[in-house]
């Protein structure tokens, strides 16, 4: 041992980098594999994990190590033996070290909020670095952690500085341009054969996941952000996928049709008003960030985590079975303004060219309403400010608010309370014009880092389980102060979360971690009562378009709720990631993958449960049909608003 130690191995650089990367990427697969647990995956699944692992750290790796095999094979031989560049590699090799462990301290912390290697959000992430790195800086103790990370390379290249030292040999012309070679073709080799879709080795999404590399999986996330749908997916001709719409009660307006019925006066006799008692003249849409239906009382919740959202239950009609479509705030911003299925890649709302969309904002707006985007954050997040002036919508974000009306706030938006009671300011001031209103209200206390005014509930700040609470507190103190109102008899309050907490599960679409809560508030226009049909998000638009008597309904993919039980149309609703497209229809889940993949499942109709299944080839084309024609609609302009010529 003392003869090894006297004598340390000589290494190439390149390759101790190497070494040290699939070190780190090895031990944070196996940190987060013991944090899921390894009872969540049969042994054949754990074991590709890590073989399935281990091919992906090295695709990653062919990308990462050409800087330095370039570096290696032109670096002058006069410079190669010299003491400053030997000290030069040892700084590198902190560099590159520190820079791979805050990458897997990066990973972990976003496994913790999503469940997945970083993809398509990690991307968008970086685009919004105030509102994230605040919101980092918020939630986690940022300088102990680097330094924490600074004295864990230093401690570990101090012990491979005993053991080993970096190769100063000469290098030939022949021994460079084989270094050059190498460096070329690892990456075209990586290309050519590894691929992110390879992570789909088996039907255990956690094993999935934990066998990718976040590096490898952020480029392919930066590369597929947008997906065209007819070419990675399953198609079908076009003229059959009208028909099988029709055929279940989906027979979309034009747009041109929708804007000239805003003239007819006898519009209004072929909407439903389902148990309304008289239509409502103004609405106020509460987008909850993050409110899974397992939080609330009322879907079986027993730590009373929503005790003011449980009473107003039993005065609102209960949605019991509505699924958000996707996993994200944009997502369910789609479903609640133009009220589409989720399409491939990014959400509407993020996208260019979205603006004068027929969104439901739009097509009130026509009608002389007063529409309204009021949010607790920084509108420019997600593209949110341009999306709703865009579409007719009068914005109001956190920047709008007089600072002396701001209780608390935090990098992502104000506090719920300053929230609302801004919103308040807003309806009295509208209700001077004689204009009904439709306000949409996008909350934000429910979201890390999970801060709020002290002293209001009898939990913590901090934590999701807290958040949850104060934002049911902020909701109630709302609604108490809207009581006093004039127009309060006159308005509608819809109540529903913009996504789930978490989708995390063994299956790619765990149908029950999509279960959202949709309560209808009306005390003075509506009966208290239960709706047990399964709905989906995008039902929302058209149902509200019916119950306010405006045409519009028919321009949407989603049914208008109250006519669809009254009609016993199908029940039937979407769930989806920014990849995997879900439908589900008769205890039935059908999942539309890239590749033109197809996957079915049978879903348990009391826990949601999803197992494996076979579904009809009906139910494939519906599925086909429904993503297929929107995602169309949306590239060819059909979704647009087009305003006559007079």
């Amino acid at each position: 041992m003392t003869s090894f130690r006297k004598k340390p191995y000589t290494v190439p650089f390149s390759l101790a980098i190497s070494g040290i990367a699939l070190a780190i990427w090895l031990l944070l697969r196996l940190v987060l594999s013991l944090q899921v647990g390894f009872s969540q995956m049969a042994l054949s699944e754990a074991s590709g994990v890590f073989f399935n692992g281990l091919w992906f750290d090295i695709a990653a790796l062919a990308y990462l190590i050409v800087p330095w095999l370039l570096v290696s094979a032109l670096i002058p031989n006069t410079l190669r033996g010299r003491a400053w560049v030997n000290k030069a590699r040892w700084v590198m090799a902190f560099l590159v070290m520190f820079g791979l462990l805050f990458g897997a301290v990066s990973e972990f912390i976003f496994w913790q909020e999503f469940t997945t290697r970083f993809n398509f959000i990690a991307v968008d992430y970086l685009i919004y670095t105030n509102e994230v790195i605040g919101n980092i800086r918020e939630s986690y103790p940022v300088p102990l952690i680097l330094l924490g990370i600074a004295i864990i390379v230093l401690a570990a290249l101090f012990a491979l500085s005993r053991w080993v030292r970096f190769e100063t040999a000469q290098r030939s012309g022949k021994k460079r341009l084989s270094l050059i070679s190498v460096a070329l073709a690892l990456p075209v080799l990586s290309y050519q054969f590894s691929n992110v879709d390879q992570m789909e080795f088996s039907k255990n999404t956690y094993a999935n996941e934990l066998s990718g590399n976040g590096v490898f999986s952020f480029a392919a996330a930066a590369r597929r952000n947008e997906l065209d749908y007819d070419k990675f997916y399953k198609t079908l001709p076009q003229a059959q996928a009208l028909s099988i719409l029709k055929a279940v009660g989906v027979n979309r307006k034009t747009t041109s049709a929708v804007i000239a019925a805003q003239s007819n006066d006898h519009s209004q006799s072929a909407q439903s008003l389902g148990s309304f008692t008289r239509r409502p003249k103004n609405v106020v849409l509460i987008s909850v960030e993050s409110l899974s239906a397992s939080y609330l009382g009322t879907y079986g919740n027993q730590e009373n985590l929503t005790p003011y959202l449980d009473k107003l239950a039993s005065e609102s009609l209960v949605f019991d079975k509505l699924f958000a479509t996707g996993t994200r705030t944009v997502r369910g911003l789609d479903a609640l303004s133009i009220a589409i299925p989720p399409i491939p890649g990014q959400a509407i709302v993020h996208r260019p060219n979205s603006e004068h969309l027929a969104t439901i904002g739009e097509l009130l707006e026509a009608k002389n309403y007063s529409t309204f985007f009021i949010y607790g954050g920084y509108g420019m997040f997600d593209s949110m400010n341009t999306y709703f002036r865009g579409n007719d919508y009068k914005v109001v974000d956190r920047t709008d608010f007089d600072k002396s009306t701001i209780q608390s706030e935090n990098v992502w938006g104000v506090d719920d309370e300053s929230l609302f009671n801004n919103s308040l300011k807003i309806f009295d001031e509208n209700v001077k014009t004689n204009q009904p209103f439709f306000a949409h209200i996008m909350t934000t206390s429910n979201h890390r880092p999970y801060t709020f005014p002290a002293g209001k509930i009898d939990l913590p700040q901090g934590s999701r389980r807290g958040a949850v609470k104060y934002t049911d507190y902020a909701i109630g103190q709302f609604i108490e102060h809207a009581k006093t109102k004039p127009w309060f008899k006159d308005t509608l309050f819809v109540i529903v979360a913009d996504h789930c907490a978490s989708v995390a599960g063994k299956t790619k679409l765990p149908v029950e971690k999509y279960h959202i809560p949709l309560f209808f508030y009306a005390p003075d226009l509506l009966p208290a009562g239960h709706y047990s049909r399964i709905a989906s998000q995008i039902d929302i638009v058209p149902t509200l378009l019916d119950v306010l008597g405006t045409s519009g309904a028919r321009h949407f993919y989603g049914q208008s709720m109250f006519e669809a039980a009254a009609k016993k149309m199908p029940e039937r609703a979407f769930v989806s990631n920014y990849q995997a497209l879900g439908y589900y229809k008769n205890d039935m889940l059908v999942v539309l993958s890239p590749k033109q993949s197809v996957e079915t499942y049978q879903v348990d109709p009391k826990t949601l449960e999803v197992n494996s299944g076979n579904a009809n080839a009906n139910l494939v084309d519906e599925a086909v049909a429904y993503y297929q024609t929107t995602a169309r609609a949306y590239k060819h302009g059909d979704l647009k608003e087009f305003v006559s010529a007079e």
